[in-house]
């Protein structure tokens, strides 16, 4: 078998470079040697190795995805991963091999390491720790100097607030320090929507929606325009 692929992960958020490292090392042919939290950390690494491919955030502090890519040798590919779609134009103008939107599911990320490869990728086969330990239904989150478990069947919706965030379950309304992308990396994504860049909605909770918004218990939470078709396709597509 032919080595495999050196890659390497740069992106602001640990959840999703967590997230993301996890779905790759089921993929045989990729091998993850760097996970990097800034454009300065990635570019001291290509200094250092050998690198065949990278997956890049784009809406990173200081330096962007999009700045960094244009400074890479035309040899290194480049798969964006954004929560962004607005972004997808100038990522696809710097020729990257795929533009990926968060969160990102195993399936569209084989997707793209097959364009990487221009061959088809073996049928990927779930771990033994896959088959026997069951999806969480729940997560922790730090709030009050605690942590609190939050049960994904109790969330309504979710607010961004610059740095926090509000979790408004069917009991109470819990704010914690995090930010939503990092949130939504950890949300099962067939039961969580996100519709705005300041929300996402459980599906369940929806009482009723328009094309300008959803309803939750008498709350009207905004579909912003770059979500819309998205959300109006996954709404529309439940009846």
């Amino acid at each position: 078998m032919k080595q495999p692929y050196k890659a390497i992960i740069i992106d602001d958020e640990k959840a999703a470079r967590d997230v993301l490292a996890d779905h790759l090392s089921k993929i045989e042919v990729i091998e993850v040697v760097g996970l990097c939290k800034n454009a300065i950390e990635g570019f001291s690494l290509l200094n250092s190795e050998k690198i065949d491919v990278i997956f890049l955030d784009i809406n990173m502090p200081e330096i962007s995805g999009l700045s960094f890519a244009k400074a890479l040798n035309k040899n290194t590919k480049v798969i964006f991963t954004t929560a962004y779609r607005e972004y997808a134009v100038d990522g696809f103008d710097l020729q990257a091999v795929d533009y990926l939107l968060k969160p990102i599911s195993l399936e569209r990320l084989i997707k793209a390491v097959n364009k990487f490869l221009g061959e088809n990728i073996p049928e990927i086969k779930p771990s033994e720790r896959e088959i026997t330990s069951p999806p969480s239904e729940f997560i922790f989150v730090r709030s009050d100097r605690k942590m609190i478990k939050v049960n994904f069947s109790d969330i309504a919706y979710i607010e961004s607030l610059t740095d926090y965030i509000k979790i408004i379950t069917s009991e109470k309304t819990i704010i914690t320090r995090e930010t939503i992308s990092n949130i939504e990396a950890k949300l099962p994504p067939e039961s969580f929507l996100r519709c705005h860049r300041s929300f996402i909605t459980s599906i369940a909770s929806i009482d009723s929606f328009t094309s300008e918004y959803v309803e939750i218990d008498g709350k009207a939470i905004p579909i912003s325009r770059s979500y819309k078709k998205d959300v109006l396709a996954r709404l529309e597509g439940n009846n």
